[in-house]
């Protein structure tokens, strides 16, 4: 592949204008992370992972130590449970999501001993086939938000690939966990790139990062400057440059076929935090028990970048952290991406990067009004997709319109509600136009 960058100190400049400059707001940025306390409970849901769902294997009144398996599931498309804390389990509960679906639950009081399981230890890695069947142990899954299982991404035909790249853009705004990887643990990204490379064969790596990180961008380079695979690509600060398709063409220039992934053409794309916690894992053989968030928003009371418990309730990290008056909506996630918390109890789940709760004057609920046709929604699409005509075939159940328009396509970054000046649920109709496209189309190939 050509180099897009050139020189490693220079600045890689894209064409693409699509997306929208949003402010950033990421007064955490320079936070050092804290490590809150253990919780006075965990609660571990069986579905943290896109896939099939794990079934518990233990019981109530069962004692538990750190890192043991917890959940589990046969299928290919899943990843394991493991426990954060030693302690007992308390109950298996239902516990239900904003969306409407529902999930088990293993809930576990932390007896303060944090004693280690006796089945951790470091993997033994001989090669790029014992490193992935590793991972897939590990219970990893993307750290990005999408929590798709991160053995199961590696376990592919990498002869193809030329560039594993490194998503370090975090364009969300108030989110300033993954800047905080790569500023406090640079070296476990840089392990694991380079471990990637070793043993896939893959000849070059991109990290790619904002230009509103400079110093992530100044240290990476610096410790990437020994090996000539490494690249640090420095990308516009332009919203969603940290969505796959977008981050793989402002980095490559190249384009995904519609239906086609990353490795049609060529390149693999994980999360920098994904990377740093397979050195980790690989070299301790600890799953992933604990997780940086970035809690804000104005009705935080002391915002903070916090390494938390995975299973930690929201309501015990907002109290942690302290609440400057009642908040009228709480996201779990970014604030362009993320979903609303219905429940105080809910956990904080491995995938999930931040926690924001903000004031009803903050949250400014809008009236929606007629779409005024200013094509702000078109214009703006990373996707290049229209998301108003996508709303209105989704509205009369016209399938087939909704293939020619392509709305399988959308990557749910949340731009088309953004702009919308009539504040139309663009993002929420074009996802369920998404959803039931696909779903005809699963039904189309099963009567062939």
């Amino acid at each position: 592949m050509a180099n897009p960058q050139g020189a490693s100190s220079q600045r890689l400049r894209s064409n693409n204008r699509m997306g929208v400059i949003i402010p950033h707001n990421k007064a955490t940025a320079e936070m050092e992370t804290v490590e809150m306390p253990l919780p006075t409970k965990i609660i571990m849901p069986m579905q943290q992972h896109v896939g099939a769902q794990c079934q518990p294997l233990v019981k109530k009144k069962d004692h538990v130590d750190v890192g043991q398996l917890i959940g589990h599931a046969e299928a290919r498309t899943t990843a394991d449970i493991f426990s954060p804390v030693s302690g007992t389990v308390t109950e298996l509960r239902t516990i239900y999501y904003s969306n409407g679906r529902t999930d088990t639950a293993i809930v576990i009081e932390p007896d303060g001993e944090q004693t280690v399981s006796d089945t951790i230890a470091p993997p033994e890695i001989t090669d790029y086939a014992s490193l992935v069947a590793a991972v897939k142990k590990s219970g990893l899954v993307g750290l990005g938000g999408a929590g798709f299982p991160t053995g199961l991404k590696m376990d592919t035909d990498l002869s193809a690939i030329d560039c594993w790249l490194v998503n370090g853009a975090e364009c969300e705004p108030y989110l300033s966990s993954d800047y905080r990887e790569m500023m406090e643990r640079p070296q476990d990204l840089i392990d694991g790139i380079k471990l990637c490379l070793d043993l896939s064969g893959v000849p070059k790596s991109l990290i790619c990062i904002e230009d509103n990180k400079p110093k992530s961008i100044d240290l990476l380079r610096k410790l990437a400057a020994d090996d000539p695979r490494i690249q640090v690509l420095e990308l516009p600060a332009r919203y969603p440059q940290g969505a796959s398709r977008v981050i793989l063409k402002n980095a490559t220039g190249r384009a995904v076929p519609a239906g086609g992934h990353l490795t049609d053409v060529g390149a693999i794309l994980f999360n920098c935090t994904t990377m740093g916690e397979i050195a980790r894992y690989v070299r301790t053989g600890m799953p992933l028990i604990q997780r940086r968030i970035t809690v804000m928003g104005d009705a935080v009371a002391n915002p903070k970048n916090l390494m938390v418990y995975v299973g930690t309730p929201t309501g015990e990290v907002l109290d942690y952290c302290g609440l400057s008056c009642e908040p009228a909506k709480v996201i779990a996630g970014g604030p362009m991406m993320g979903n609303t918390q219905i429940d105080m109890d809910y956990p904080i789940i491995r995938q999930q990067s931040g926690l924001l709760a903000f004031s009803e004057a903050m949250c400014g609920r809008h009236e929606t009004t007629a779409c005024i046709h200013c094509d702000k929604c078109i214009s703006s699409c990373p996707m290049r997709l229209s998301p108003v005509n996508i709303q209105k075939a989704y509205r009369k159940g016209d399938v087939a319109q909704l293939d020619a328009l392509h709305a399988d396509l959308c990557v749910g970054c949340g731009i088309c509600s953004y702009v919308c000046p009539a504040k139309q649920p663009l993002t929420q109709s074009v996802g369920l136009a998404g959803k039931l496209l696909k779903a005809e189309k699963r039904k189309a190939k099963g009567r062939r």
